[in-house]
């Protein structure tokens, strides 16, 4: 049954049915939760609370899925999948307000659960409510995988994560601290900003939050990072339409900086999309010298061009180019490259958890063959001397590591630059290979690879 919109065309003023509909789009249809929660959001009918509890339970439902359907199964009567996709949904929604939100009453979670069933797939009504009642007598009977015995089946269950990922991290880390990663990875991330110091500077921008009433502490390690507390519309924050900030990991926020370009240089960022990168470039090179920024998606690169614009920056141009064509751009012309490279975003999870729901281990590979073209075909463009950053938004060595070491053994013409001599301070998180590696446990902030490679 479709679920009743209002005359807007947006769902209607409960946000558990706007919730649901947007869970079901993203099964659906494989969008991005936060895009599909800011176009709600925008639309104006959810008011109030409301707004908050929709965004809750459409994060909250994604990042603890695999928990909640771990439960479910211990209830259900039948195996999950030949539940009425509706039904499931509502039940994830029932289920996790009943485990994970301590302010809304249990009486409410189901009552409000079985009254979206009767609107919107009747027939599950009775379902609904015995299995999210079957929950409250049953909670403390619920079983999870020992981790003496399986650790990756338990950490899976437990922490909301795809079992082979847990074993992935298993295999890097142990199993101690795989858990741990798994924790953290279906947390709910802080808002982090990368101040606009062609405009203005961090201390300025802390004075400006404080004095309109919002929380906000700087960053540990990048110089221009601030991150607030609680939940932002981030473009009612005083500041954004001046072009004052941009929202960017911290991170992230760092790769600009290993990048290391120059004012008045000729650099390259080759997958600009979404833009924060490109911004954060020509601003430490202070909005002077030779920017162009590429991608293959022309409608991706609107949202760089919309960056550039209310950030003031003149210095980049932007262009569509397939990396994968190794006539992009003549061979050595740049002084600089950033090769942030598509992958699986593994270590992003934490912000876009639908993303680990789609993705299976086949995948890791498939997206590493293409990342080894995409640098082989990169870096063919540096000039001597120049410096290229291979970087992703990945926990896997597929990815990094061995994409980096597979590309030094074939070209000997490039030696890998070691980041601990290059940048001393931040010996925390880089790793005695000279590689840059952060993770969400141990450094709060998104799990991100980089190596710097120099053409000799």
């Amino acid at each position: 049954m479709i679920i009743r919109r209002t005359a807007k065309g947006t769902s209607t003023a409960n946000p558990r049915q706007a919730a649901c509909e947007t869970l079901l789009r993203i099964r659906k249809e494989g969008g991005f939760a936060d895009r599909l929660i800011d176009i709600e959001l925008s639309n104006g009918v959810l008011r109030g609370p409301d707004r908050g509890l929709y965004a809750e339970l459409v994060f909250g439902v994604l990042r603890r899925q695999g928990t909640l359907d771990h439960i479910l199964q211990q209830l259900l009567e039948k195996p999950m999948v030949e539940l009425d996709p509706l039904a499931l949904v509502i039940l994830r929604i029932g289920l996790y307000q009943l485990t994970c939100l301590d302010r809304i009453p249990e009486s409410a979670a189901v009552n409000e659960s079985v009254n979206l069933a009767k609107l919107i797939t009747p027939g599950t009504s009775g379902l609904i409510n015995a299995v999210l009642r079957n929950y409250l007598r049953r909670r403390d009977t619920i079983s999870f995988p020992d981790i003496a015995t399986n650790p990756a089946a338990a950490i899976a269950a437990r922490h909301s994560q795809p079992e082979w990922l847990v074993e992935q991290w298993i295999s890097q880390l142990g199993a101690a601290e795989a858990q741990q990663l798994a924790e953290s990875s279906s947390q709910q991330p802080p808002l982090t900003l990368r101040v606009n110091t062609l405009r203005s500077d961090r201390d300025h921008l802390l004075q400006e939050f404080k004095i309109q009433g919002v929380e906000a502490a700087s960053c540990r390690f990048s110089p221009d990072g601030i991150t607030l507390a609680g939940r932002h519309t981030v473009s009612s924050l005083p500041g954004f339409e001046a072009g004052l900030f941009a929202v960017q990991d911290e991170a992230s926020q760092l790769a600009g900086r290993l990048l290391g370009a120059e004012p008045g240089e000729r650099v390259w960022d080759a997958c600009c999309a979404p833009g924060g990168k490109t911004c954060h470039i020509a601003q430490l090179m202070d909005d002077r010298g030779e920017l162009i920024a590429t991608d293959i998606s022309r409608s991706k690169l609107t949202l760089v061009q919309d960056s550039l614009r209310r950030l003031g920056i003149e210095s980049v141009s932007t262009a569509v180019a397939d990396l994968h064509q190794p006539d992009t751009f003549p061979d050595g012309i740049f002084d600089r490259i950033l090769l942030d490279a598509p992958c699986s975003g593994l270590g992003v999870i934490r912000r876009n958890p639908e993303a680990k729901w789609r993705l299976f281990s086949g995948d890791i590979t498939r997206l590493a063959a293409v990342q080894k073209t995409l640098l082989k075909n990169a870096a063919a463009k540096l000039k001597p001397g120049g410096t290229l950053l291979y970087s992703t938004c990945s926990t896997s060595e597929a990815e990094n590591e061995l994409v980096v070491e597979d590309f030094l053994l074939h070209n000997p013409e490039f030696v890998l630059e070691n980041l601990n001599d290059l940048f001393p301070a931040w010996s925390d998180l880089i790793a005695f290979y000279g590689m840059f590696r952060v993770w969400p446990h141990r450094h709060g902030m998104d799990g991100f690879f980089a190596a710097r490679i120099r053409r000799i």
